[in-house]
């Protein structure tokens, strides 16, 4: 029986679309002119031209037959991506599934170590569709063109890497100005049933268009674009069942900061979201997105909805009513069967869901709005708001704009402008073109906005805030997806808090946390007093979405001639060398560079902001090594004891002591370790200064995987209550890697200064590809060891 991902190889087979048709180079600032084509077309041609379409009806009955039982969604998705189908051992939760993704998709921060990875593999082009998407390195400073001209100045070396190396081996390359890399992905390649990966966590925004998207490390794409077979532990499955209608100043940013606040940013950890039931028709496509997109932040390994005649109008308007009408013939396999079971299943009534916020500092921490104010008195959170920021790829639809300007056209009736700074982030060029062609841009500015340039910004640490001092208390109210300490602007004291676009718009109005615009009053420009009513708009144009600048490179036909260069004394890009292979032996004698008390996310492990200039230059991105985390000995941030010096230091000059005097380190951690971005400098980092391990209560899932990829051990105590047995002093020898095997705990022997031990368990989820990898020293070391057999 012919798996879904013989039906995707017959599609691209049969249906590449000539280069002939394809702009090879367009201008950085051309408009996309009538004879050049979508980018995405290509998937539509895919659709429009297979024959055979028995291959999509039968794949998902195979897979129910095969089980004996109804199939989620997810299920019928990822099963249905199987290498192999017949042979593969399923079973939630436990065994490997070995995958064919369909795709590729890669934000320019992340796409700079996953090329130079795949140059390291020697293979000439990426064997399955993928692009690279120039989004993360674009400061917020001035204001959208200012931004991006000095962005391109800045990042020139990095772009002319990104964009040749795309050329070299087969990758579409979207320039800078394009947009946030899930928008684009939403407006171009998403489509019910996909199955893609992106290096990115907020990846599953993709879920909204009916399919599987999924954040992965940087090695993990290298894998998929040299035609491996991906591996992903198979998922448990959430289920979400919406009953009810969303209405009135409730939105479906609010779905899912309800939904954080019952799993907890860990809740989601190895299982997928599905939401299903009736209240999903009453959230448009984009609103599925932003659900499915922040469910990267209760560690969920993705979200998905089921096709409905929401996701056919987007598909319809964005240009893609052939993929559509294709969906609509196959809906059956595309929803849920009845009757399929969950491991989980939360139900919520949108007809009763209220506005919520989250935060500060977690993105789990939830409150209804009309509660917040209170709560903020009684924590000492600061009331006043000092920014309000809307955009960012969770809430930066065509709806979303318009919804947030409708709230601001009622100020400005009134006389009114924010108190509060004001900031928004268009999530595309073709949003930006539409929303400057309908007005909402220009009634945004008139409220008292800036409209910063198509990309993640502040989101992500790229905001060069000039309002507070460092260490100053503030609060900031965001429609991103993020709340971390400092995530935004570096500073540990911004009280951060999310919420969606329209109630960020009517706070920064009113100034304060204690304002919930249901209830509360403003007063206006003539001293009478007004309330906001709930804001009402379009969630697609009227018109058709204006595309604006064309900024998309497709490869050339022929890039025998295209030259990739890196500079030996470059400051931005280095070429890797392997890591050393696993000498055999037990790990002795390991010093603990430090033992990490609370939250460390990946952000902790390697901030982003500032050091993004340095993500394609391993040695010098290593010196953020876990300057964020906090040292149980001391209580502080970059500040651990040298154990040869007994001198206290930053985090990487003792991480490169170490390496440079021989020796080998390891990590303790807490609860859910690496959540956040999937950031795989978080693995390299740790494994080119010296480290060999990292030992903690529990992993997210990307992090986990990235360090598997790299060569070291992510091991957890058998018993949580063991972390507290570990001191910072101490040295730790790892025993029974000669007998490694799936399932099998290690032994760790714990020895303290005063010469007592105690020995504990350690317990890992390696099955044999993964351990080939800690042998090799690294995934891609065993790749080339297998192209060399």
């Amino acid at each position: 029986m012919a798996p879904y991902s013989l039906l995707v190889t017959r599609l691209q087979v049969k249906a590449s679309p000539p280069q002939s048709a394809l702009t090879a180079q367009t201008p950085l600032d051309g408009k996309r002119g009538s004879e050049q084509r979508r980018p995405g077309e290509e998937w539509r041609q895919l659709f429009l031209l297979f024959e055979d379409r028995t291959l999509l009806s039968r794949r998902v009955p195979f897979c129910s037959s095969r089980l004996n039982r109804p199939l989620t969604l997810s299920e019928k998705i990822v099963y249905g991506h199987l290498d192999d189908p017949t042979n593969q051992e399923i079973e939630r939760g436990k065994t490997y599934l070995r995958l064919r993704p369909d795709r590729v998709a890669m934000q320019d921060a992340t796409a700079q170590m996953a090329m130079l990875q795949f140059i390291s593999s020697g293979l000439p082009k990426v064997a399955v569709p993928s692009t690279i998407h120039c989004d993360h390195l674009i400061e917020a400073q001035l204001g959208g063109e200012k931004d991006l001209r000095r962005a391109k100045d800045i990042n020139q070396e990095v772009y002319n890497f990104l964009a040749t190396a795309g050329a070299k081996y087969g990758v579409g390359f979207w320039r800078p100005g394009s947009g946030i890399i899930h928008q684009i992905i939403l407006e171009n390649y998403a489509y019910p049933g996909v199955l893609l990966i992106g290096t990115d966590s907020h990846t599953p925004n993709g879920g909204g268009l009916g399919g599987i998207c999924i954040g992965v490390g940087g090695a993990d794409a290298v894998d998929v674009m040299a035609g491996i077979p991906w591996e992903l532990k198979c998922p448990k499955v959430i289920g979400v069942k919406l009953t009810g209608s969303l209405s009135g100043w409730t939105s479906p940013k609010d779905v899912i900061l309800k939904v954080a606040g019952i799993l907890t940013v860990k809740g989601g950890t190895g299982a997928i979201v599905e939401y299903h039931g009736p209240g999903v028709d009453s959230i448009s496509c984009t609103g599925m997105a932003t659900i499915c997109n922040m469910g990267a932040e209760i560690g969920a390994t993705t979200s998905v909805f089921p096709y409905n005649h929401r996701m056919k109008k987007y598909l319809d308007k964005t240009g893609r009513a052939d993929i559509a009408h294709l969906a609509d013939e196959f809906k059956d396999h595309l929803v849920p069967d009845p009757g399929c079971h969950y491991d989980q299943l939360i139900e919520i009534n949108l007809s009763e869901l209220k506005p919520h916020i989250n935060g500060p500092f977690t993105p789990d921490l939830a409150h209804p709005v009309a509660e917040v104010g209170t709560v903020a008195e009684k924590e000492g959170w600061p009331l006043d708001i000092r920014v309000g920021l809307i955009g960012s790829c969770t809430n930066s639809s065509y709806e979303d704009m318009g919804r947030s300007a409708a709230v601001a056209k009622q100020a400005l009736a009134h006389g009114l402008k924010c108190k509060s700074q004001f900031t928004i982030t268009p999530g595309s060029e073709q949003i930006r073109a539409t929303i400057e062609r309908d007005g909402y841009a220009q009634i945004l500015r008139d409220v008292g906005g800036i409209v910063l340039a198509n990309a993640c910004g502040p989101c992500i640490g790229q905001w060069d805030r000039k309002d507070i001092k460092k260490g100053e208390k503030n609060t900031i109210v965001t429609s991103y997806n993020r709340n971390f300490t400092g995530r935004n602007d570096a500073n540990p004291e911004t009280h951060a808090f999310v919420t969606s676009p329209e109630i960020v718009t009517a706070l920064a109005i009113a100034g304060t946390l204690k304002f919930n615009p249901e209830t509360d009053f403003l007063t206006g420009k003539d001293g009478k007093k007004f309330k906001l009513e709930a804001p009402d708009a379009d969630e697609l144009p009227r018109a058709e979405f204006d595309p604006g600048q064309d900024t998309y490179q497709h490869p050339p036909k022929d890039s025998s001639g295209q030259r990739v260069d890196v500079s030996p004394t470059s400051q931005r890009l280095q070429l890797l060398e392997p890591f050393d292979k696993w000498d055999g032996k037990d790990l002795e004698d390991l010093q603990i560079l430090i033992k990490v008390k609370g939250k460390c996310t990946t952000d902790h492990i390697s901030a982003a902001g500032p050091w993004l200039k340095f993500r394609g230059h391993l040695d010098n991105i290593s010196n953020n090594l876990l300057i964020g985390a906090i040292n149980i000995e001391n209580g502080k941030a970059n500040s651990v004891r040298n154990a040869v010096t007994q001198e206290f230091g930053p985090v990487p000059d003792t991480a490169r002591y170490y390496k440079k005097h021989g020796i080998r380190w390891v990590v303790v951690g807490d609860e859910n370790y690496g959540e956040g971005s999937s950031r795989e400098h978080a693995a390299l980092e740790p494994r080119h200064l010296g480290g060999r391990a990292i030992i903690t209560k529990s992993f997210a899932r990307i992090h986990e995987t990235n360090l598997k990829k790299q060569g070291l051990l992510p091991l957890t105590f058998a018993d949580p209550a063991d972390y507290n047995k570990i001191h910072p002093v101490d040295k730790l020898t790892i025993q029974g890697l000669k007998d490694f095997a799936p399932g099998k705990p290690l032994k760790c022997v714990i020895k303290h200064p005063n010469g007592t031990q105690e020995t504990i368990l350690l317990n890992h989820t390696f099955n044999e590809t993964q351990i080939e990898w800690f042998r090799a020293g690294s995934a891609l070391n065993r790749m080339k060891e297998l192209q060399h057999q």
